[in-house]
């Protein structure tokens, strides 16, 4: 049985600090839920209502296999740790594997992600899961940036972070980048049609916050501009739109 206190921790890892501090964090949802164990992070606990568990017998002996610690609560005591207005009614808190950044590894991929200055959790979540789609598998995220492991992130994400090497603080390793081949292709109003640029060499693709721009750091580093032409009359495309068109161009060599 779980206790209040324990439920009360759990329901602290929301919380960014909370979560660095133990470097742990909770996910939501049966298909999020069942993506991190599939990729062996290491699960503390799967918690559970009991109107979920009743209707998820093959789930629960899923766990049972694993040896995975499961507890069944009531509707009441599981909004508690929930982040939605709508929970499913199941939750697991994994612990954080902590990736170092090696600039060697990382050199070997010939596209990074970068997401710059990015504060918006859904769309960060989006561009994750959409990286994970298009095989980019390694995302360097900004310190102005929504962390990864919020929740409203790894639900966007749809489980792809449990996929990827993705790095915070990610400005720190930009310079390295450089000196190892790495071009910076930033997303911009102003820079020319994504149509009319060819990827050549390692690049790392710069998406930025569709309403501030590129930061500072990003314009005075970036070796060339792109952008996506308009044909109507909307003042910005999202970010996360961008991005899937941006990828697509990147990695298939197709608009």
């Amino acid at each position: 049985m779980i206790t209040k206190n324990e439920l009360k921790y759990y329901a602290s890892l929301n919380q960014k600090k909370f979560r660095k501090q133990e470097k742990k964090f909770i996910a939501e949802g049966e298909k999020i839920v069942a993506e991190g164990i599939h990729a062996k992070y290491s699960c503390e606990i799967v918690i559970m209502t009991n109107d979920f568990s009743e209707r998820n017998d093959d789930l629960i002996k899923f766990f049972r296999q694993r040896h995975i610690r499961i507890e069944v609560i009531k509707n009441q005591e599981f909004e508690k740790i929930s982040d939605t207005q709508s929970p499913q009614g199941i939750a697991a808190v994994f612990e954080f594997k902590e990736k170092f950044f090696d600039i060697n590894q990382s050199s070997k991929a010939d596209l990074l992600v970068y997401l710059d200055n990015i504060s918006d959790p859904g769309n960060v979540g989006t561009i994750l899961r959409t990286c994970d789609w298009f095989g980019v598998r390694n995302v360097l995220i900004s310190s102005n940036s929504a962390e990864h492991l919020n929740p409203k992130v790894i639900r966007s994400s749809m489980g792809s972070i449990f996929h990827l090497n993705i790095f915070e603080n990610g400005e720190k390793y930009l310079s390295d980048l450089k000196k190892n081949g790495f071009k910076t292709i930033c997303s911009d109003l102003n820079g020319i049609s994504y149509l009319n640029y060819k990827k050549t060499g390692k690049s790392i693709l710069v998406l930025s916050s569709e309403s501030a721009g590129p930061s500072e750091l990003i314009l005075q580093s970036a070796d060339e501009k792109i952008t996506i032409p308009t044909k109507g009359k909307a003042e910005s495309l999202n970010v996360a739109s961008a991005a899937a068109i941006l990828l697509a161009h990147f990695t298939l060599g197709k608009p």
